[in-house]
């Protein structure tokens, strides 16, 4: 029988995740946040051979599509959506015309797994604590973030976090616009919205949300783009609630839109 080595395991993850995480210190775009949005931008600029690097501050990646809504696992996507779910080879049902159902897990994990098999990289339970704001040919311009292990964090322990750089970070942090909301309040800067920093969601209506989510996904300050949820709370449009089209075609978009910036 094979004799397993406590030793060889430890030194095993240890090294592999150094080194994966020493290769991706430097890339071409860092995501902030695994929810559908993040998933489908990954994989869109994964798929076209970008480096990139997801990072969400939970254990668990796929932000609020899980639980669909109040924890009834199934998630609706509109017409808007079906094209996407029909690419990564999500399986759902038609409900009433222009309405379709899918399991939660099932997308979720779907997203997930194609996401990461086309070569995005996911550092889970890593938490953003600050943007690398640079001037470049005399204009300042996003380049990076700053980490830290989200444990660390809620312990509130005195330790320093790394820095990560990037040619492009997305914000697809949800309701909060965690990235965006740290480069307004620190950098003192204004961004590509009504007033000039993060205006704040409006209240639900599910037709013109929709419709925000993806409008609304842009490049907000220069190497900054905002998807999502994010979208939405950075441009002070109204959430949408429990439907997911929006959210997965804000994730492609924003992958076309670095995926021409990188071009120039």
């Amino acid at each position: 029988m094979f004799e397993l080595d406590e030793k060889i395991i430890s030194k095993a993850i240890v090294e592999r995740y150094m080194n994966k995480l020493t290769d991706y210190l430097e890339n071409d775009v860092s995501i902030v946040g695994g929810g559908p949005a993040g998933l489908v931008c990954a994989y869109y600029l994964a798929k076209k051979g970008v480096k990139v690097a997801l990072f969400d501050k939970r254990l668990t990646i796929g932000g609020g599509m899980w639980g669909g809504a109040m924890l009834f696992n199934e998630i609706v996507v509109q017409e808007m959506g079906r094209e996407i779910l029909d690419e990564f080879g999500i399986r759902y049902e038609k409900y009433v015309e222009g309405y379709y159902t899918a399991d939660a897990v099932e997308s979720v994990s779907t997203l997930t797994s194609l996401a990461t098999k086309a070569g995005a990289k996911v550092f889970n339970a890593v938490e953003i604590e600050d943007v690398v704001l640079k001037k470049i040919d005399g204009d300042y311009r996003v380049r990076g973030l700053v980490v830290g292990w989200t444990t660390v964090n809620m312990a509130h322990l005195p330790v320093d976090p790394l820095v990560v750089t990037s040619r492009y970070v997305v914000d697809a942090t949800g309701h909060d616009a965690d990235v965006t909301s740290v480069l307004t309040k620190k950098g003192s800067v204004k961004i590509d919205s009504p007033t000039g920093g993060v205006v704040g969601e409006k209240p639900m209506w599910a037709q013109v949300g929709e419709q925000s989510t993806v409008e609304y996904t842009k490049e907000v300050y220069p190497g900054l783009i905002v998807a999502g949820m994010a979208a939405v709370a950075v441009n002070g449009a109204h959430r949408m609630g429990p439907v997911f089209g929006g959210m997965l075609q804000s994730g492609k978009k924003a992958a076309n839109l670095i995926i021409d910036g990188l071009k120039k």
